[in-house]
């Protein structure tokens, strides 16, 4: 095989190399800026009038400790700065709205570094409950189609669909173990590694070996609870989490993100493994929020 020595490479591979350290260049600019773009948001005095919104219609705020405060305020900033949310089915969104579902959708993001759900554009609110056309197989190659309510849904790219009064029952409950933004942004946290499968990206900031370990321990604690809530949903039996949480294992994640943030006491005590296993992941112990941490 004929060798082209390294002084004379073919001009268009020498353009190639160009080409592909200009675009390297350009990457690693452009990170550079949305990092000071981001920087500046956080670092800039959060609106008074926003601040209210959190005070009277996110209860979770005011428990949060006033350093966690401060950093949920920039992390909402950053997000109201980057996404673009739009009103469906005749629905006029306000400032509150906008905000108090930023403010949510941030609580996950606390203590970690975060790229603010990188594969999301847009939130499309409809006022109440939403139909979409849906084909189900009933058999013998036959297909049924009809209306399936919903509350929201995440997409695995580009948006994340909500209903506002089920949004707006999730901030007046904030003990019930339900929140819709919990729910839809912990589906958005499990799309990141490109599977939604109920396991979301470990200890990304650690060696091979911790992310290995981790994702071991994820998986053996996670089906447990998976097959034992599957297990007491078949028998009829009342359960701390939802029964959607069976569904399957990305489901389970989600309902599971919820009571964490929602039941964090009675998580504890019944799913002690299954808290510790989110405490990890979001880096939050929300027990310690309160002296009663919820119910």
């Amino acid at each position: 095989m004929r060798r082209i020595p390294r002084a004379v490479k073919p001009p268009m591979r020498v353009a190639d190399a160009l080409d592909n350290s200009d675009r390297q260049m350009q990457f690693g600019s452009g990170i550079m800026r949305t990092a000071k773009r981001r920087q500046e948001l956080r670092s800039a005095p959060f609106p008074a009038d926003w601040k209210r919104v959190l005070e009277v219609s996110f209860p979770a705020y005011r428990l949060l400790p006033d350093a966690d405060q401060r950093e949920l305020e920039g992390h909402i900033q950053v997000f109201l700065a980057e996404k673009r949310f739009e009103g469906c089915g005749g629905l006029e969104l306000t400032e509150e709205m906008k905000v108090c579902i930023a403010a949510q959708a941030c609580l996950l993001l606390l203590h970690r570094d975060t790229d603010y759900y990188p594969g999301l554009r847009s939130i499309l609110v409809y006022p109440s409950t939403y139909f979409v056309r849906a084909t189900r197989h009933v058999g013998s190659g036959v297909m049924h189609e009809h209306d399936d309510s919903r509350l929201g849904e995440a997409w695995d790219f580009g948006a994340v669909v909500l209903a506002w009064d089920g949004v707006h029952h999730g901030t007046l409950n904030p003990n019930d173990g339900r929140n819709l933004v919990f729910h839809e942004f912990a589906h958005q946290l499990d799309f990141e590694d490109g599977v939604a499968d109920g396991a979301p990206a470990l200890a990304q900031d650690e060696f091979w070996l911790k992310r290995r370990s981790r994702y071991a321990a994820w998986a053996r604690v996670l089906k447990r609870e998976y097959e034992e809530l599957q297990s007491r949903v078949e028998a009829g039996e009342r359960t701390l989490l939802d029964e959607y949480g069976a569904t399957d294992p990305a489901e389970f994640f989600a309902v599971a993100t919820e009571t964490f943030f929602e039941r964090p006491v009675a998580l504890k005590a019944k799913h002690p493994a299954l808290y510790d296993e989110l405490k990890k992941f979001y880096r939050q112990d929300p027990c310690l929020w309160t002296v009663s941490g919820g119910q």
